[in-house]
């Protein structure tokens, strides 16, 4: 089986993240995997950029993180794609299948409501997958479902409590939603536990992993490192 992680932050562009670019690639590939998604929170999120700079200049910065793991890929022999983590009010989706040019294209995603955006990616050929939708944190007045505007939700994410997992889960199953894992790791390899998905095919482009996620070959796994 080959095994992917969906859901990893990198320093510089995520704030919150620890691990550097180098030492993420690194780590993944010192643990058999066979890709990686780089999924840094977006310009509505914890980036590390003035809101004030030029849209294409954030996008640049933004993107930067995601083009030097892929290059590390090609030297460590590990596949990196490029995704991204969207955020309202701590509220969060995991968006795939579109790329830098087509953010570049399209702006007025910056003035949207969530539940407005979230349709014209859809309708851009998106795969959008709520992220950890039962989180709890201080920062967060309420939690928010989408179950409408999304195609998947993140049921296990290595990073938070068991019983938000579990009411993820009950609510993917409720709506009839597939559910994928990922590790929300920020931190490189200084982490307790590790989520993916492995795939019985390895997987070439983003768009081969959505066709994966759609068909039904995708299967969670677990990893505990201590």
């Amino acid at each position: 089986m080959y095994r992917y992680e969906l859901h990893l932050h990198t320093a510089p562009v995520s704030r919150c993240a620890v691990g550097t670019v180098k030492e993420t690639v690194e780590f993944y590939a010192s643990m058999g995997y066979d890709g990686i998604f780089i999924t840094n929170h977006f310009l509505d999120g914890n980036i590390r950029i003035d809101p004030g700079v030029p849209y294409k200049e954030q996008l640049e910065f933004y993107f930067a993180d995601y083009e030097a793991a892929a290059k590390e890929g090609v030297r460590l022999g590990i596949k990196v794609f490029d995704g991204v983590e969207l955020s309202y009010l701590g509220t969060d989706f995991l968006i795939y299948g579109l790329h830098k040019d087509w953010y570049m294209k399209h702006p007025e995603i910056m003035e949207m409501g969530k539940r407005e955006e979230l349709a014209l990616l859809a309708e851009h050929g998106a795969y959008i997958v709520h992220a950890h939708p039962f989180r709890e944190a201080g920062y967060i007045d309420h939690i928010r479902l989408y179950p409408r505007s999304v195609h998947a939700v993140e049921s296990t994410n290595a990073a938070r409590l068991d019983s938000e997992n579990l009411m993820a889960h009950l609510y993917a199953e409720q709506y009839g939603l597939p559910e994928l894992a990922g590790s929300d790791n920020h931190w490189a390899g200084n982490v307790k536990t590790l989520a993916g998905m492995e795939c019985p095919r390895p997987l070439d482009s983003v768009e081969d992993f959505i066709s994966a996620a759609v068909n039904g070959e995708l299967r969670p796994f677990i990893i505990k490192l201590q």
